[in-house]
């Protein structure tokens, strides 16, 4: 049996993996949210996600709270050393938000112009700081030996994290137009049909390239992997159902290619997780100083106490999200209470 560490390590890792499968495409659909001209257009992109959005939201607090509880040196260290880029997070979450349910409030055409702008800049700087965030949380970051943050703004924009938040911007715009097209026909189901190709051609070419960078900022990713070679199954099988969504969206399964994009987001986590465990946070470039799922866990007691309060309360989310899902199900249609 893993240890309470190991099982909390997992916990949080599927926590934040629900929220960029669920947000991931709220995210996508903000980002292309200006490329509809026609009104209704706009209004079924926003009426898409509209019963949603709010409860996806939810994975990514449900993380940060087991983050806080189960490993609190690592929420410590990662929110003093970010705080500018969350903070920049945070506010683009919250405009993105206020643009969601402002839109509608009025008619005037300059009203629904300056929320739209909010909406979309809001969820594309969103999925680039989330993507900044996890591309240096892979390379490392300085750390000193009190275990605290070591390093500077500047540092945090490094060619690797930036390229990574190109990346899931891209992931995100077609995990978006996916579900826009699952979730629409009409014109927007045709127009979703001619912009996917090329989103999908954006996100393989970034995947790819964010593969090579790794090998040659992330050295010590590659040493692990050298140690597990199994991973390399992991990351085949990876690529493997990434690249099934071209296929399965040629053939008109639109629902399957959503999953396979799932799919690749849970074996893209997955490999992250596999490639850094037991290090939660590794220190660049020393990598005694790094925060594991031992030196800054909480103790035994509260780590059982938590599990059990896990065990009954994330089942009860689970079944929240299937029964909006499932009471939301089938194509968007606007009315008079839409956005």
């Amino acid at each position: 049996m893993p240890d309470l560490n190991t099982i909390w390590f997992i916990l949080v890792g599927i926590l934040f993996t629900g929220y960029a499968m669920l947000d991931g495409f709220d995210l996508g659909v903000g980002t292309l949210h200006l490329f509809a001209k026609k009104e209704e257009h706009r209004r079924l992109f926003l009426n898409s996600i509209g019963p949603v959005w709010d409860g996806n939201e939810v994975w990514l607090v449900t993380g940060g709270g087991a983050l806080f509880a189960a490993f609190p040196e690592v929420y410590a260290t990662v929110f003093s050393g970010f705080y500018l880029p969350f903070m920049l997070l945070l506010l683009a979450l919250i405009f993105r938000a206020v643009a969601i349910e402002f839109r509608s409030k009025e008619s005037w055409g300059w009203w629904r112009r300056m929320w739209d702008v909010a909406f979309a800049a809001g969820s594309i700087l969103s999925a680039f700081l989330i993507g900044v965030t996890m591309g240096n949380v892979v390379m490392g970051v300085p750390l000193r030996p009190d275990r605290e943050f070591g390093g500077t703004l500047m540092g945090m924009l490094n060619p690797y994290a930036l390229f990574l938040g190109v990346t899931t911007v891209a992931l995100f715009a077609m995990h978006g137009a996916i579900f826009l097209a699952m979730k629409n026909d009409g014109e927007v189901h045709q127009m979703m049909r001619r912009w996917i190709p090329r989103l999908i051609g954006i996100f393989i070419a970034c995947y790819i390239c964010f593969n090579l960078l790794t090998l040659v900022y992330c050295d010590h990713v590659m040493q692990t992997v050298r140690a597990r070679p199994w991973i390399i199954a992991v990351v085949l099988v990876g690529v493997l159902i990434v690249l099934n969504i071209p296929r399965e969206f040629h053939k008109g399964r639109e629902f399957s290619a959503f999953l396979s994009s799932c799919g690749g987001m849970v074996l893209m986590m997955a490999t992250f997780g596999l490639t850094t465990y037991p290090v939660m946070l590794f220190s660049n470039p020393n990598p005694e100083n790094s925060l594991t799922i031992y030196n800054a866990a909480s103790s035994q007691k509260t780590l059982g106490i938590m599990l059990i309060i896990a065990v009954l309360g994330v089942p009860l989310v689970l079944a929240y999200t299937a029964c909006i899902y499932y009471i939301f199900r089938g194509k968007t249609r606007l009315n008079n209470h839409s956005y």
